[in-house]
């Protein structure tokens, strides 16, 4: 029981690292753009850096999904719903700006930054 509190405080924590980690890289990446500049070898590390962050979160969550404790999300599996999204999203999109344009990377990432800051507020949200 013990265990299962300490992993549910971490997925807590990590959520609210996340957001932060999101929206620092968010301002980074959109300065980045508006500079005109592509984005830095550092901005791109730091942005698999929170990729690497969710999917630890997402395992955080998956086993306190599993075993239903301390009481699985409020709302249901639209809480899941958020986290899998993000954990898609972001690597597509890293996958998918770094095809194109420099300017276009910057801006694609930056964007997917703010979406992703969008979509864990409404995962706290909803559970």
């Amino acid at each position: 029981m013990e265990a299962l509190t300490f992993v549910d405080f971490l997925h807590g924590r990590f959520a609210v690292a996340l957001i932060l980690y999101a929206i620092l890289l968010g301002i980074w990446g959109g300065f980045q753009f508006f500079r005109g500049r592509a984005v830095s070898g550092g901005f791109r590390s730091s942005y698999v850096l929170m990729i690497g962050l969710l999917v630890v979160q997402g395992l955080l969550g998956a086993a306190m999904f599993i075993t239903q404790n301390p009481k699985g999300p409020k709302e249901g599996i639209l809480h899941v719903v958020y986290g899998i999204f993000a954990i898609v999203f972001l690597p597509g999109m890293y996958f998918y700006a770094a095809r194109g344009s420099r300017a276009r990377e910057a801006a694609f990432m930056a964007a997917s930054c703010w979406i992703v800051v969008v979509a864990f507020g409404r995962g706290i949200a909803t559970g």
